[in-house]
């Protein structure tokens, strides 16, 4: 008795796997592994294997100039970024722009969506000419806008010298440059943002509109009271987008040092780039990227636990 039970249990892990493998050819599971396969070994060969090869790098002291002189040093890139001065103003930069930018330029694209969504006619016309700052060639933008920004009565520097402003090329003043990059970031992005909106928007049900007015709500408190929580998790995913900005700053740069003026627009990604390819410390740019990888990861889950708790 004891001997059978004995093979018994052992042969029972053996039909367990062999009909797991019997169900799996004759199911439509297997086809779903075939269908899923393909974009499966696209990601481990572009994203997974360069994700471990970067934090690899990260724990050397390498260039990819004389990739074998390549030493290791452990957690020394990471200490280093963590006591450099340039990598705060960076964050730091990073940071205003998230707690001013994204604010403006949520509300401004909520606004508009909202108003948009109420016109009958000529609503496609008008959700195009919102959308094209963000299909349009950042350095474009960036080159107009700085024209328009330029000292010496131009445009929007003389409007603005009527509040007080002075006049000064905002793009090169230490001063004035974080604002003139959060002012072209949000003219940048509300036309996204206006276009998510409205796609949102439209998916809400006029009930819940309908409800709040039997209960006595008015426009501002239906706005605020209803359409805004419901387009939480589109407005968090701006911050996001906002904290991996790099192209308006590279473009601002005009092939000189990243973050001119004196790093006034210096962001936690151009950081990273300089180091990694202007100084050729191909090991000290990923910890920095690891960082911002970090650091992105931290706000996605707050973002996750905030849109959770507050819908």
């Amino acid at each position: 008795m004891t001997p059978n039970l004995t093979q018994r249990s052992l042969n029972r892990p053996n039909r367990r796997f062999k009909s797991k493998m019997a169900g799996l050819g004759n199911s439509s599971t297997f086809v779903g592994y075939l269908f899923v396969a393909p974009i499966l070994i696209l990601m481990g060969i572009w994203f997974y294997y360069p994700l471990v090869q970067s934090f690899i790098y990260s724990l050397q002291d390498i260039s990819f100039l004389n990739p074998d002189a390549a030493q290791f040093v452990g957690f020394g890139n990471y200490a280093e970024i963590i006591k450099d001065a340039d990598f705060w103003m960076a964050f730091g930069h990073s940071m205003t722009l998230t707690v001013v930018a994204v604010p403006l330029q949520a509300f401004i694209a909520l606004v508009i969506a909202v108003n948009l969504n109420k016109v009958m006619h000529l609503k496609g016309m008008f959700r195009t000419l919102y959308y094209m700052p963000y299909i349009t060639s950042t350095i474009a933008v960036t080159t107009v806008f700085m024209y328009l920004f330029m000292q010496h009565e131009r445009i929007a520097t003389k409007m603005l010298t009527w509040f007080g402003f002075p006049d000064v090329s905002w793009y090169a003043n230490v001063t004035y440059a974080l604002p003139f990059l959060m002012i072209l970031t949000i003219w940048t992005y509300v036309g996204f943002y206006m276009v998510v909106y409205l796609g949102g928007l439209q998916t809400i049900p006029n009930d819940i509109y309908e409800a709040g007015r039997v209960d006595g709500a008015n426009g501002w408190q239906q706005f605020w009271r209803l359409t805004v929580p419901m387009q939480k998790p589109v407005i968090m995913s701006g911050i996001i987008n906002v904290m991996q900005l790099f192209d308006q700053p590279y473009a601002l740069a005009r092939n000189g040092s990243l973050g001119s003026p004196a790093g006034a627009t210096s962001t936690i990604v151009t950081y990273f780039y300089s180091q990694a390819f202007n100084f050729n410390r191909s090991g000290y740019g990923s910890a920095a990227a690891f960082i911002i990888f970090a650091i992105i990861i931290v706000l996605s889950m707050l973002q996750k636990r905030f849109v959770r708790e507050e819908i």
